[in-house]
């Protein structure tokens, strides 16, 4: 028999209905006023607070937060995930954070993990890269557990930016919309006609993974050369190699955002060094947009914050090499809109599809 749903938004009927459910169990409970409004959900006899506990977890930080029906953020916390302590330990204060933001003695409708490593949407944490000590952790078991075995899907980071930047952000309405995050590392998703794109294994998209021969002879990946990660590696080349001056050989530690900053002061040889990033970045968009034709393609990520130091070569490297002008045009290229909640609003949106598929389905 499928399930009737009402749903009440003032406080006087809240209570009045609670009164009416609780004299059917022969309790009369005392009539309390607060300043709030709930959205009550009743059916088969069961009522509960209508909302999301959306959680993105990765290997620096860790955000939670509670978000309503129509995806409004309520509450948010966040802090330092500290994965160099026990999966236990870490786990357990993801359980803690996300406690603080689910109002006292509600159950989620659901819950949306953002995590990484391709196969994310398993439920699992496996081949995550910035995790190398998961291996085969059954996070949304575990989370899902505490909150009275509340329905919980997991999907990979740089997917649920992508579904968010779609919704809410740089890409609305784009099809098809790719994202790129370009930080420590590289990542990436796709939304193609409305829906998340993840391909027949649920692995897609992996734009980081891009290889290329470098000029030492060697294949690297797209991470390796235009990641922040990768700009530190170059740099560090550079300065062994050259006798160059540079404001770079003064550190103790010469990584990506130290180039960047030195880049931004017009240090030369930072400078080459970005160029020769953003060059590589071309090349991986250049790939992409050969793939999948985007009508728009959002990056996010730390590196962005080098503004045009990196996407004027990108755009240009995009620009000389596509078989076909009509891939490009002016607005092809788009920074992420969302910020730091970009992940945590991915999960609230892939979490609600995500119930209402199954509530769907006969």
């Amino acid at each position: 028999m499928a399930s009737s749903f009402c749903y009440i938004v003032t406080v006087q009927t809240f209570y009045q209905t609670k009164k009416s459910i609780s004299k059917r169990a022969g309790k009369v409970p005392p009539l309390q006023f607060e300043m709030k409004i709930y959205f009550l959900k009743i059916g088969n006899g069961t009522q509960m607070a209508a909302g999301l506990l959306s959680i993105d977890f990765g290997g620096t930080r860790t955000r939670v937060g509670w978000y309503s029906e129509a995806l409004e953020l309520i509450a948010r916390e966040e802090g330092l995930s500290h994965t160099e302590e026990t999966i236990d330990a870490v786990i357990e204060r993801i359980i803690q954070l996300a406690r603080r933001v689910v109002p006292e003695g509600e159950i989620p409708d659901a819950i949306g993990i953002c995590a990484p490593g391709p196969q994310a949407y398993t439920g699992y944490i496996r081949y995550a890269h910035t995790l190398p000590t998961w291996d085969n952790i059954p996070l949304a078991q575990r989370i899902s557990a505490a909150f009275n075995n509340a329905p919980t899907f997991m999907e990979n980071d740089a997917n649920l930016a992508a579904l968010a930047e779609y919704r809410f952000g740089a890409a609305q309405g784009a099809d098809p919309a790719l994202y790129l995050t370009v930080s420590t590392g590289i990542g990436g998703g796709a939304v193609i006609g409305g829906e998340l794109f993840t391909g027949w294994r649920g692995l897609a998209i992996e734009p980081g993974h891009i290889k290329f021969p470098a000029k030492d002879g060697k294949i690297y990946s797209l991470e390796a050369l235009a990641s922040g990660t990768g700009i530190g590696r170059i740099a560090r080349e550079m300065l062994a190699a050259s006798d160059d001056p540079s404001s770079l050989r003064k550190l103790d530690n010469v990584d990506g955002k130290a180039v960047g900053e030195a880049a931004a002061q017009g240090d030369a040889l930072a400078i080459e060094v970005v160029t020769e990033a953003g060059h590589w970045l071309g090349l991986g968009l250049v790939a992409m947009v050969h793939l999948f034709n985007p009508q728009v393609i959002v990056i996010g990520g730390s590196v962005v914050n080098l503004g045009e130091l990196i996407f004027a070569p990108a755009r240009q490297t995009l620009a000389e090499l596509l078989i076909d002008p009509l891939f490009n045009h002016e607005h092809l290229i788009k920074v992420a809109a969302l910020g730091d909640d970009v992940c945590l609003t991915g999960a609230a949106i892939h979490a609600q599809r995500q119930l209402q598929s199954k509530a769907s389905k006969p």
